[in-house]
């Protein structure tokens, strides 16, 4: 299983280096009515990259009004998903708490958007 820590999972820095993971800031989020799973549309300022959306599987946590102006971590360099009616830009992250519903990454002091990881 990939990331488990063993020696066939270890990637080199600069494999690391090809994902760009980057931080933005939610301008809107929504309910996708159209997804076989609940989720959110989130609408993402990335500074510089622009506009993304992204759609997140987050309802458990979190309600839309609340995550405006929230500042999240994102990959953004993967290939659009189309999900139902919507295309999918960028895919946000987060981990598992402890009843596996999802808690997004966010960092703990301010930065811009589009704050690229290093």
């Amino acid at each position: 299983m990939p990331g488990n820590g063993d020696a066939e999972s270890t990637i080199e820095y600069r494999d690391f280096l090809r994902v760009d993971i980057r931080a933005g800031r939610i301008i809107s989020a929504d309910v996708f009515k159209e997804a076989r799973k609940p989720a959110l549309k989130l609408t993402i300022d990335f500074g510089v990259l622009g506009i993304r959306k992204s759609s997140a599987q987050i309802t458990h946590h979190y309600r839309p009004e609340d995550l405006t102006g929230k500042m999240v971590i994102a990959v953004v360099n993967f290939p659009p998903k189309q999900i139902a009616n919507f295309m999918s830009e960028v895919l946000v992250l987060g981990l598992p708490d402890e009843a596996g519903n999802t808690v997004l990454l966010s960092p703990d002091f301010p930065v811009n958007p589009g704050a690229r990881l290093h």
